[in-house]
């Protein structure tokens, strides 16, 4: 993308006026969608996204400069804008860069850009038609398929030059059904891998996934409204996960903990969840949808142990936070593309197995709530209160699911959830999303199993 002797002299350029760091982070993306309604190809959609950021530290000042010009001379007049912010003063740096080779732990057997339209839209009809023929009550389908081609190019005053292709295809199915109360209900599925057109191969049916958005949809439409209270709650696996990402996870990032701006600032080697609870932030899951070879800085991605049997044993660190606080980088550093500057993100992150039967967690629920799928929510980091949508609940009653109940909610604070995390199943299953936060929306991974959280408030009617 940029030869290595032209990074040398953007560097140089970067660095001309005292930084003691400077990085380079090019790309050159292709991002493809289809989407679907009512059988219908409703659109057709295609992006490019090409361009550079140059960034430059000096302490703990930070200035990054972005440009659309790849041609040398737009790439060191880019260099030398970030340089110039810095203010006057000498190099003081050498660059001396080696191209550096990272294991490609993701392999992609079919480039979905080189598969034909009909070929994607055959399968997402299969998906949608998967949804309409499960139940009559489904009254409308909607379908999406995704696939990104991104190429990026990171070097760096460390001596770093590396590249990699990023490759990640997902499929969605939303279903709506008529409620028996006269209004609909929605329900949704949406697997995605970093992986080609191999994945309707291999891992995803894309029938049962427009099954399994109008089983959830016809559940729901025969649901009465859950009740209000404090109470035990059962927590599905896979996208259940959600919780730990939005109440915890973000929580654990550099972000916020370099600036004590974190509920969990400070707690290194404390115990700060229930004794079962081990949590962890792994970009090196092969294909999974979150996973990197290196992240956005150069540094490879890794297994990052958060929480160790309730106690706190890392962050989620990037390098320039990780200058505050005085920490080296876990390979945490993300950013949506080169528009947005950089700072520590999860990659698949998720609760580890635990002990117990998924029998014996709702059994234990003399009068509670089992969340078997979680939707959409919000945080504050600082806090860690929240509020979650539960997507498909059902009351317990002596140890027993009972009836379904809609307008759900889990309401609280994420170092208190935690801490009531006191069963924890052995059904570990990921789910694929996007989380959105100040270097833009990246996709990730959350994931448990079947947990139990002893105490929580259940917003409701």
């Amino acid at each position: 993308m940029i030869s290595r002797e032209i990074c040398a002299k953007i560097l140089e350029a970067a660095v001309s006026t005292g930084a003691d760091y400077a990085e380079i982070f090019a790309e050159n993306s292709k991002n493809h969608s289809i989407s679907m309604v009512s059988g219908k190809v409703d659109s057709i959609s295609d992006g490019v996204v090409s361009g550079a950021a140059v960034r430059v530290y000096k302490g703990l000042r930070s200035v990054m400069a972005t440009t659309v010009d790849l041609s040398q001379e737009g790439l060191l007049r880019c260099a030398k804008k970030a340089a110039a912010a810095l203010g006057e003063g000498k190099a003081e740096l050498s660059i001396v860069l080696r191209d550096r080779l990272y294991t490609n732990i993701h392999p992609v057997r079919v480039v979905p850009s080189s598969a034909p339209n009909r070929e994607k839209v055959e399968i997402l009809r299969t998906a949608c038609q998967g949804a309409y023929d499960y139940d009559k009550r489904i009254r409308q389908v909607t379908g999406t398929f995704l696939d990104v081609d991104q190429n990026i190019l990171i070097a760096n005053t460390e001596g770093i030059r590396a590249t990699d292709r990023r490759i990640r295809t997902r499929i969605a199915v939303t279903a709506l059904a008529d409620a028996k109360d006269g209004g609909t209900q929605t329900g949704s599925c949406s697997p995605g891998r970093r992986m080609g057109m191999e994945l309707f191969e291999k891992e995803v049916d894309a029938e049962a996934v427009g099954r399994e958005a109008a089983r959830q949809a016809v559940v729901m439409s025969e649901a009465g409204y859950c009740p209000a209270g404090v109470m035990p709650v059962a927590i599905g696996n896979g996208f259940g996960g959600v919780i730990f990402h939005e109440a915890c996870g973000h929580s654990l990032e550099a972000s916020s903990v370099a600036f004590g701006l974190s509920q969990f600032a400070g707690k290194l080697g404390e115990k700060i969840a229930g004794e079962k609870v081990t949590a962890y932030d792994d970009g090196t899951i092969p294909n999974a949808w979150g996973s990197l070879n290196f992240d956005d800085e150069g540094t490879p991605t890794r297994r990052n142990v958060l929480i160790e049997n309730g106690v706190l044993k890392t962050y989620m660190i990037d390098k320039f936070n990780g200058r505050r606080m005085g920490l080296p980088s876990t390979g945490s550093s993300r950013r949506e593309s080169f528009e947005y500057t950089p700072t520590s993100r999860m990659t698949n992150t998720f609760i580890g197995e635990g002990p117990d039967e998924n029998e014996a967690i709702i059994a234990s629920i003399d009068n509670g709530l089992y969340a078997a799928a979680m939707g959409g929510g919000s945080v504050n980091p600082t806090t860690g209160e929240f509020n979650f949508a539960v997507r498909e609940g059902y009351l317990v009653r002596n140890g027993k699911i009972c009836e379904p109940v809609r307008g759900a909610s889990l309401v609280g604070r994420g170092s208190d959830v935690i801490m009531n995390i006191d069963m924890v199943g052995k059904d570990l299953l990921l789910a694929e999303g996007m989380c959105g936060a100040s270097s833009g929306s990246i996709p990730t991974c959350v994931g448990q199993p079947m947990i139990r959280v002893s105490s929580i408030t259940v917003g409701g009617r």
